[in-house]
């Protein structure tokens, strides 16, 4: 036998091998999330593949559409259509999820937490558990939480020490709540989808931009394009796993079982991976030039004072009471909350 007819017979037996190890009733899902593929969202989505593949002995599948492809890049669109059964499953942030479930803002009012001590007693306890009963009257069943982070500011303008320092600034801005940030701090905020927006910083079309640094900053290679930051904290922003009800109630409670572990798996290790990479993130970012300026203790204060304004609006809009629960967990911590 030739060279040739043995490596034709191999490729045969491989074939074979794999569509005899492949289930018959295998089905693929499908995943839309904000981010592209370089990102702790994408490493989070295929860690949740992975595990999905191997709990269901292959049966389940994940096919997994970065940059809100299926919803033409609109980030905001993706959970309104996991609510409604015409996608399966969405990574996506608390912020982006604000046009639909406009409570889950409350996450993201600025300077509500201090550190992720603060933050995981919210998404670990009853505020979370508050969020999944609100999401599920809209169709969508959160599996676990997981992180985009606190948001920092860069800009290419000037070094942002103080509120003034912000006067003017043309903002992209990711939801509703942070044009009302911005607007309080003096800025000029623009809605804008992620993805048009590392072209917008390049051509100048908008000067600065706030996102976490291990999630977004630094894998979506914001540096490039923006020289200064200032690590203010102001804003936190989870992400979750959600899966359509209509997909939920389709399944046996062994497989919803299976799915919620997976879930939970992959987004405590997306979480670790984010705040491993947001660690090293500052002189990661100060050795790719850029610029970056610690804002003090006080100085932090009057960022805090001048959002404060922002803070109650939509305190008032997500509502008191869940406002409270908030910050009650928060300060069961014996931390101070705004």
């Amino acid at each position: 036998m030739t060279f040739k007819h043995l490596a034709a017979a191999a490729a045969l037996i491989a074939a074979f091998a794999t569509t005899t190890m492949t289930p018959v009733n295998a089905e693929t899902f499908r995943l839309s999330h904000n981010t592209n593929d370089t990102t702790t969202w994408q490493k989070g989505a295929e860690k949740f593949n992975e595990l999905l593949k191997e709990q269901s002995g292959g049966e389940m599948d994940v096919r997994i559409f970065p940059n809100a492809q299926l919803t033409g890049g609109d980030q905001m669109k993706q959970a309104e259509m996991v609510g409604r059964g015409a996608l399966d499953f969405v990574v996506t942030s608390a912020i982006n999820v604000t046009p639909l479930v406009p409570e889950m803002a409350v996450f993201s009012l600025p300077y509500l937490y201090n550190d992720y001590d603060d933050v995981d007693a919210t998404t670990a306890g009853k505020p979370g558990e508050r969020m999944t009963e609100i999401l599920a009257k809209k169709g969508i069943v959160v599996l676990a939480w997981g992180e985009n982070g606190f948001r920092e500011v860069t800009n290419n303008v000037h070094p942002i020490k103080t509120p003034a320092d912000m006067k003017g600034l043309k903002m992209r801005v990711a939801g509703p709540m942070y044009i009302d940030v911005m607007n309080a701090l003096g800025a000029n905020p623009q809605q804008m989808q992620w993805t048009e927006t590392f072209s917008a910083l390049q051509q100048g079309v908008v000067d600065g931009q706030e996102n976490p640094i291990g999630a977004v900053i630094i894998p979506q290679r914001v540096y490039e394009v923006q020289k200064y930051i200032t690590p203010w904290h102001y804003s936190y922003d989870p992400i979750f796993i959600g899966v359509s009800q209509k997909r939920w109630d389709s399944w046996d409670d062994k497989t919803k079982a299976m799915v919620k572990s997976a879930a939970e798996e992959a987004m405590t290790y997306q979480k670790k991976i984010t705040r491993e990479d947001t660690a090293k993130g500052i002189d990661f970012l100060k050795e790719k030039g850029m610029e970056v300026y610690e804002p003090s203790a006080e100085e932090i204060d009057a960022f805090r004072k001048a959002t404060k304004p922002a803070f109650d609006t939509w305190a008032e809009k997500v509502g008191p009471d869940l406002v409270a629960l908030f910050q009650d967990t928060i300060s069961a911590g014996s931390k101070p909350a705004n």
